[in-house]
């Protein structure tokens, strides 16, 4: 399929950002066409911007290469002119995140954010599309609001998320009333590598400022409902969370203990991991993993070293099911955190609203 979608990147030199940059190339409906950061990097090329702190292992792709850096702000009107859409991954202010994304929906660019600032907008769909796509269509909402015919915000859920959520969401089937989730999360979650932040090499942090809060809110508006333009969230189940930094580069890992109002078996719970697939596998998106979660039966596994990269980085893999002396039963999960996590996880929202009409060529 010829690439029609012309894409534009806002905040394009980030750790992010990057792994936006490499998506694109060989994607089969998307196109980048433009690239913006901070006025730091503005006038430059993108491979002079980011030659000295090119975080990927594979090089920076050609199409992106020559593309000039504009600057996020200054040079709004321009970037929205260049792009059906865009994506967003900026170290900015919350407030600042707020005005600069809803000043490119305003220009009538819609914008698919990595970018934690509107997740609760209420109006602005938080979307994991294999759990909540009907959510896009709150986005008829944001637009009467807005006044926009083709400018909206959509966004993706915290990259911590993704190592569990989407193993509990097959299992609130069986009455899942609680669960306790600890998780290990790389430093890539924070833009970093070991050269630019050596402190973590041997080392933990018990202490990632707001992703606590993050983890247990999330997913409750992720299983809510839209009633009246909104998300009402989902009451249960009660989710306690503590997070962790690990002396690991990709992969967010999470221990997870869950109790049932009615105890299901191991099989029971075994086979609904296996079987579930969403909407981005029914419509066959390009970045869709054709197994979303694979359940390992080593006593070892999921290993970072071994799974991380797992159907390209989106999907989830968990092991370790098992009876559990307090709750019922207790599993690890873990997901590519810049992949599914982050900037994977935005393109397969971007698939999904291009698939349904939400995303258009200007």
């Amino acid at each position: 399929m010829r690439k029609e979608y012309r894409v534009g990147i806002i905040g394009a030199t980030g750790m992010v950002g990057q792994r936006f940059v490499t998506l694109m190339e060989g994607h089969p409906w998307f196109r980048l066409t433009a690239v913006a950061a901070s006025g730091r990097s503005a006038g430059r090329t993108y491979e002079e911007a980011v030659k000295d702190r090119w975080a990927m292992s594979s090089p920076i792709p050609r199409e992106a290469r020559d593309l000039v850096v504009l600057d996020a702000q200054a040079d709004a009107e321009r970037l929205a002119g260049m792009a059906d859409f865009v994506f967003c991954a900026v170290d900015m202010p919350k407030d600042e995140i707020q005005a600069l994304e809803e000043r490119y929906a305003r220009l009538e660019c819609p914008v698919v954010s990595n970018n934690s600032a509107h997740r609760w907008t209420e109006d602005v769909p938080m979307v994991v599309p294999e759990i909540n796509a009907g959510h896009i269509r709150l986005i008829d909402a944001q637009r009467a609001r807005l006044g926009t015919k083709r400018g909206f915000i959509a966004v993706k859920s915290n990259c911590s998320l993704q190592s569990y959520v989407p193993a509990l969401h097959p299992l609130r089937k069986y009455g899942l009333d609680r669960a306790l989730v600890c998780t290990y999360q790389a430093i890539s979650g924070a833009g970093k590598t070991f050269e630019r932040w050596p402190e973590m090499v041997d080392n933990c942090i018990p202490y990632i400022g707001g992703e606590e809060e993050k983890s247990e809110r999330e997913p409750l508006r992720i299983w809510g409902e839209v009633r009246d333009g909104a998300i009402v969230p989902a009451k249960g189940p009660v989710i306690t969370c503590q997070c962790i930094r690990v002396p690991v580069l990709n992969g967010h890992t999470a221990a997870v203990f869950v109790k049932f109002a009615k105890k299901p078996t191991k099989e029971q719970l075994i086979g609904k991991l296996r079987e579930f697939s969403g909407e981005p596998q029914r419509l066959q998106l390009p970045s869709a993993p054709k197994q979303f979660i694979q359940y390992l039966e080593e006593d070892n596994r999921p290993q970072v070293a071994l799974d991380v990269d797992f159907e390209k980085g989106m999907g989830v893999s968990v092991g370790r099911l098992r009876e559990d002396t307090v709750y019922d039963y207790k599993f690890v999960g873990l997901s590519h955190n810049t992949v599914r996590g982050a900037a994977g996880g935005a393109v397969l929202c971007a698939e999904l609203l291009k698939a349904h009409g939400y995303i258009e060529k200007k």
